[in-house]
């Protein structure tokens, strides 16, 4: 399978100084732009960065925490990382203590991007510039730049995996002719995090034409956001609304074609209901499964034939994009940017630097994972 890969070009010179301007019209001297406490005259080794990631439980989770710490460190900054278990008390928490201990810049994936205004008003006040990780911070003025990867992109790039991997188009995403009609189930991410209508409605773009034409049939109706939304991106959660799915819809001999998972940890939870529902079988294959973040586990299924792809979102070089946009603000300089109109959180457009992301399949783990040092031989088999 060619890769299907759909990247936004980096934009530079113009653009930076539109991001700029864009800044500083909603920005000034807090929190929501320029840099903090004169850290441009200081030593790097003077200045301690906040970097709060929501939980341990997710493999990505620690991975862009340990990459964000280390190459942080190798320029000589203090860093204090926090992981909070996806409970939103303790990140708060967590963030509390950090500006409480004078940290100099906030690198903050939050849980819930709701949930954090106390503590941005906080920041704000002391003037500590906030960096929003891959998950956008809402309703508040005070979150200086976002890094993250192109989420609607991201999102077509998971239709577009399950089309391919069901026959409806080909490699080069031309239409095959098949007709279906194809069952398929749509599962969303955790409502509270900015992302996940953006993969979902990225998804949908690429989906709709071929439910509109009969090719695709949602079986059970379930089309909406808020209704097929997992909350936290639980894989349990999931396991329990696709075991719902197969005994409410599938008991009358039909059999599920696809499902549209924007999350490994919910793709395994799916794969885990249909293999209790008997799926897994040479007379009763697995669905084509989608998924996100190419998490060791997800990729040992996929190479078992069992998840048939995932989205690989390099966190390398996000956490790359994160610390070159923390370095810049706390030299006193305008990070560079390549988006300064869709990241709306509801109080400003925050000034973005978005990262291609890439799918993977069986045909190509090796050269995209294996080659590329993300992970070895050995921890795929």
């Amino acid at each position: 399978m060619s890769r299907m890969l759909t990247r936004r070009s980096v934009l530079t010179g113009s653009l930076a100084l539109a991001g700029a301007a864009a800044l500083a019209a909603c920005g000034g001297s807090g929190a929501g732009g320029g840099t903090s406490n004169d850290t441009a005259n200081l030593d790097a080794s003077e200045i301690k960065v906040g970097v709060a990631m929501p939980t341990k439980s997710s493999e990505r989770w620690i991975k862009d925490g340990e990459n964000v710490k280390k190459q942080l460190e190798k320029l000589g900054y203090q860093v204090d990382l926090q992981f909070a278990e996806d409970d939103i008390p303790t990140q708060t928490n967590q963030i509390d203590n950090m500006i409480t201990q004078g940290v100099n810049l906030l690198i903050i994936a939050p849980i819930d991007g709701t949930a954090l205004s106390n503590q941005l008003d906080a920041a704000g006040d002391a003037n500590i510039p906030v960096i929003s990780y891959d998950r956008l911070i809402r309703d508040n003025k005070n979150v200086s730049y976002y890094t993250s990867f192109d989420n609607f992109v991201v999102g077509g790039q998971m239709g577009t995996s399950l089309l391919t991997g069901m026959g409806i188009i080909d490699a080069d995403g031309k239409d095959t002719g098949v007709t279906g009609p194809f069952n398929i189930e749509l599962f969303g991410g955790s409502p509270d995090d900015n992302n996940a209508p953006f993969f979902f409605n990225g998804a949908m773009e690429k989906l709709q034409p071929y439910i509109d034409k009969g090719v695709l049939n949602v079986k059970s109706g379930q089309k909406d956001f808020d209704t097929v939304a997992i909350l936290r991106w639980d894989g349990a959660t999931a396991q329990t609304r696709m075991d719902n799915l197969i005994t409410s819809t599938y008991t009358d001999g039909s059999r599920v074609d696809g499902v549209l998972s924007p999350y490994d940890g919910i793709s395994i939870g799916i794969l885990g209901a249909l293999k209790g529902a008997g799926y897994g079988t040479a007379s009763l294959p697995y669905p084509v499964v989608t998924g996100q973040d190419a998490e060791k586990p997800s990729i040992i299924s996929i190479l078992n034939d069992e998840q048939y792809s995932t989205i690989f979102k390099d966190t390398r070089k996000l956490a790359d994009a994160a610390v070159q946009m923390a370095v810049a603000v706390l030299k006193g300089e305008e990070p560079e940017v390549n988006d300064t109109t869709t990241y709306d959180n509801g109080v400003k457009v925050v000034p973005s630097f978005l990262l291609s992301a890439e799918i993977v399949t069986k045909d190509n783990v090796e050269p995209v994972l294996v080659d590329s040092g993300y992970y070895t031989a050995d921890e795929l088999k």
